[in-house]
């Protein structure tokens, strides 16, 4: 080899901060989109005797550099760690799984035995998942203990797919006398809703080792919350369980409290934002005096829970002698109701370790519990889409009887109030072909809050292979949009930068938490500004926002790039 030569492969590999065992590319921005723009990356790998781990974090490689390390990779048996998170940026969806593939294979072929996969914040769906599923499945998996796969736009049929492998893994690992004993599992943000969830939480008792859980903001509502309270309670070991931004209700706290009760080996537990309640949160409080012995934080912010649940939950806490942070944060407990929460965290001993209350919401109002009762009818109608229009009038002698129904004689009508508080494309379609005028009386387009979050939730739903789905919720953002853009300008302009703001592209002087961002909401926008009633005003300023980066638009580049090119084509010639 040359003396250049040498000295270059010297400099690449003082820039790639070798370690022991690891090889890290890690946040370098390099673009390698074939075999000579790998070159580096590849040499480096052949040269690494006893490679263990490869850090490609924060580059973007196209599928013929991919495959040109993978072949480097086959023959590294003692590799044991992928972290490849965010290693896709600005790449096509359809160019992730053949990359995904190649890579995997390679490992298989190697021999490898993983201990850590880490695929975060690529945004591959589930097709993605359809380029890891024989790698999960093989024994170079066999040996997996943390599987990260965070805000990758799984969906629901990507978490079946990753459920199925997951079981797949164990039981051939367990027919070899070495089960797979998977400790930390990781996907937030990625739309797995009820029925990816309870896959998931199949195989998860199934497995048994679980150690850490975080499945934060996933659209995860009451079925899915007791199917995975089931399941930990078949993972004795288990230390994390962060649900944080799901939907629990008073059914899916009562589960999970329930399940946390066995439970001896808890640290962290996070269900804020999940909408616990009230009687959910004195559950939980029951759950903490039976078990949890060992808790050190307990987040139960922005569940709508008030004072008197909340000092249930602080007296239960106590005698927790680890206890280190109790965040019970934006609940309803008024000024009176949060200094007494002070006095008796103060009284216990124990005042240094409540969170701050600034978020508090005030007082409920006396009709809190007749909105309990609704939201709870509305999840019941998620179990209840498979069952026949005759059969949904009838009550079942042992559910709790809905005590703000229609009366039973009288055949339950379509029911927009249940689709925009849980929406799903089943229930758009129940609404029948009077949809759109049903969704459009229901919403008050004066209020442009609701109506930008009538449109996110309608949007939501969108499904491109499904033409019934797409049509459905294509008419419905018409209709809505329609309406709010016959508004004055000045409250259109308000529609569009609250839209921005929930996106996650401007930020707001007021608590708005921006939604998940799907590609449902951006190709709905992309068909909407191409309509006679959307105002050409407002075009140039989508234009500029979806030209900056954002995080909140990683998970869904493609659709973000689709509406970018459209904007850019309908603005006026200067």
């Amino acid at each position: 080899m040359a003396s250049d030569d040498v000295s270059q492969l010297a400099d690449s590999l003082a820039r790639t901060q070798v370690g022991e065992g690891e090889l890290s590319y890690k946040g370098q921005g390099l673009k390698l989109d074939n075999a000579q723009t790998a070159e580096e990356i590849v040499k480096a790998i052949r040269e690494f005797q006893g490679l263990q781990a490869l850090r490609l974090e924060g580059n973007t490689i196209g599928v013929e550099a991919a495959q040109a390390i993978a072949k480097a990779l086959e023959d590294k048996s003692d590799f044991q760690c992928c972290y490849w998170s965010d290693m896709f940026t600005g790449r096509l969806r359809s160019e992730i799984p053949p990359a995904l593939v190649s890579l995997g294979a390679a490992l298989m072929s190697a021999g490898a035995r993983l201990k850590v996969l880490d695929l975060s914040d690529n945004a591959f769906g589930p097709d993605g998942v359809k380029g890891i599923e024989n790698l999960l499945k093989s024994a170079t998996c066999h040996t997996l203990q943390e599987l990260r796969l965070n805000n990758c736009g799984m969906g629901i049929g990507g978490g079946k797919i990753l459920a199925a492998a997951l079981t797949e893994c164990h039981k051939k690992s367990s027919k070899l006398g070495a089960p797979l004993s998977l400790k930390v599992f990781i996907a937030g943000r990625n739309r797995l809703e009820n029925d990816g969830a309870t896959a998931l939480a199949q195989a998860f008792q199934l497995i048994g080792t679980l150690e850490e859980i975080h499945m934060p903001q996933n659209g995860i509502n009451h079925p899915g919350v007791t199917a995975l309270a089931n399941a930990v309670q078949q993972n004795p070991q288990l230390r994390v369980l962060n649900l944080n931004d799901n939907t629990f209700t008073k059914k899916g706290a009562i589960a999970m409290a329930q399940a946390l009760k066995n439970l001896r080996s808890v640290q962290v537990i996070n269900f804020g934002d999940c909408l616990v309640r009230s009687e959910g949160a004195v559950a939980i409080a029951e759950a903490l005096k039976e078990g949890l012995p060992i808790l050190k934080e307990l987040n139960l912010s922005f569940g709508e829970i008030t004072e008197e649940a909340a000092l249930a939950v602080a007296k239960a806490v106590e005698h927790k002698d680890q206890l280190e942070k109790l965040d019970l944060n934006g609940n309803c407990f008024g000024e009176d109701g949060c200094q007494n929460l002070r006095d008796l965290m103060e009284n216990i001993n124990m005042g240094d370790l409540l969170g701050s209350l600034s978020d508090d919401e005030g007082e409920p109002e006396d009709d809190d519990d007749e909105d309990d009762d609704d939201d709870d009818e509305d999840e019941d109608d998620d179990e209840e889409e498979d069952v026949d229009e005759e059969e949904e009038t009838e009550e079942e002698g042992d559910d709790e009887p809905n005590k703000m129904s229609t009366p039973p004689s009288a055949p339950r009508p379509p029911d927009v109030s249940s689709f925009l508080c849980f929406p799903s494309p089943d229930k758009l379609l129940r609404l029948g072909k009077e949809r759109a005028e049903l969704i459009q009386q229901q919403v008050d387009v004066s209020d442009v809050t609701k109506s930008v979050e009538a449109f996110l939730k309608i949007s939501s739903v969108y499904k491109e292979e499904d033409p019934e789905v797409k049509a459905a919720v294509l008419d419905s953002i018409d209709a809505v949009l329609k309406k709010t853009f016959s508004l004055p300008s000045a409250q259109t302009f308000s529609f569009i930068s609250t839209l921005l703001v929930m996106l996650g592209l401007l930020k707001s002087e007021d608590k708005v938490k921006p939604v998940a961002v799907v590609a449902g909401h951006l190709l709905c926008l992309e068909h909407a500004v191409k309509q006679s009633y959307f105002p050409q005003e407002h075009i140039a300023v989508l234009h500029a926002f979806m030209t900056r980066p954002s995080k909140s638009m990683e998970c869904c580049v493609g659709a973000r790039d689709s509406l970018r090119s459209t904007l850019q084509r309908l603005q006026p010639e200067s």
